[in-house]
């Protein structure tokens, strides 16, 4: 029987499929593995089930591997270096349309307790601070109606457009790096400086490293409207998170709603410390029918490794 490791506690049902076909050692621990950890997993284990923080950078591959299969738990897998892996004839396989509704659903929770201010107000409920509502009390940007741009219009990025398009009557403008055609209204803009400037709310949805690091750069930043409002729910590293933070703390955009972070779980005190700041604890697909769909779609491309299977949703 082959040797997996499941690098967190998964939900139980996950681990119950697992053990039904693999001698399984489970780590129940929050922190992710560190590269020298990855390496010796690396070359212990037949199969590994890993996710967000296991650090299988270039320098785990280093050396021969027992492993040849790496199932990861989620969509994004800027955690693993797969050029190194298939040098090392280790296979990555993620978790793409799973994901896809729950991410989309907390975009539209960020848009919304941003441009409202939910964040502001129920902190100021909870401290007792609520003197009573008044005509001009917390005004907030109302969400109906104010255009949408969408950086990268991939499965996220069309779920959270659809929503608001539908739902809340919103015209869609998107930036893409390919042409990409959708099957509702939404006009592509050439360059990304330009979606920034023409949309009242800025949604990012593109996949996490590589040439995505830092594209919402400052110069990217500073060229949305004062009233503008950002939203992130791809990976922390697409935002230079410094050039963030000086836009918000000078109010050269209205605020921001943001689920990932560049290290997390480490979130800059200057960030934790803005009222105009919605922030999250990467509770994208943070529910449990997710979260066992996620590791049973894990589980099925490590199976299919395991049976001399191409699995399903290779990288």
């Amino acid at each position: 029987m082959k040797r997996l490791l499941l690098t967190r506690k998964f939900p139980d049902a996950n681990i119950a499929a697992a053990e039904a076909h693999f001698e399984v050692t489970v780590m129940d621990r929050e922190e992710g593995l560190t590269p020298d950890e990855a390496k010796d997993a690396l070359a212990s284990y037949d199969a590994i089930l890993a996710t967000l923080g296991d650090q299988f950078s270039a320098a785990a591959f280093t050396e021969p591997t027992r492993c040849k299969m790496i199932g990861n738990f989620g969509v994004g897998y800027n955690h693993i270096d797969v050029e190194a892996a298939r040098a090392a004839g280790v296979f990555v396989a993620n978790t793409p349309e799973v994901v896809t509704d729950a991410t989309a659903d907390i975009a539209m929770t960020l848009i919304l307790a941003t441009c409202r201010r939910a964040g502001e107000g129920e902190r100021l409920v909870r401290a007792g601070k609520w003197d009573g509502w008044t005509p001009t009390f917390m005004l907030g940007m109302h969400v109906t109606g104010k255009t949408l741009g969408i950086v990268g219009m991939g499965r996220i990025g069309q779920a959270v457009a659809r929503r608001a398009h539908f739902g809340f009557e919103m015209p869609i403008k998107y930036f893409n790096r390919s042409q990409k055609s959708v099957d509702f209204p939404a006009t592509q803009v050439e360059t990304l400086n330009q979606l920034m400037s023409e949309c009242d709310i800025i949604v990012v949805t593109v996949p996490g490293g590589g040439a995505n690091t830092q594209l919402i750069n400052r110069e990217a930043l500073a060229a949305m409207k004062p009233t503008g409002i950002f939203v992130n729910v791809a990976r922390g590293d697409v935002v230079d998170e410094d050039a963030l933070i000086d836009v918000l703390e000078a109010g050269h955009i209205a605020g921001a709603g943001l689920d990932v972070f560049v290290k997390e779980p480490f979130v800059p005190e200057r960030l934790r410390a803005l009222e105009n700041a919605v922030l999250l604890p990467h509770l994208g697909t943070s529910a449990l029918e997710v979260r066992e769909q996620m590791g049973q779609m894990a589980l099925d491309n490590i199976l299919a490794w395991s049976k001399g299977e191409t699995p399903p949703q290779l990288v």
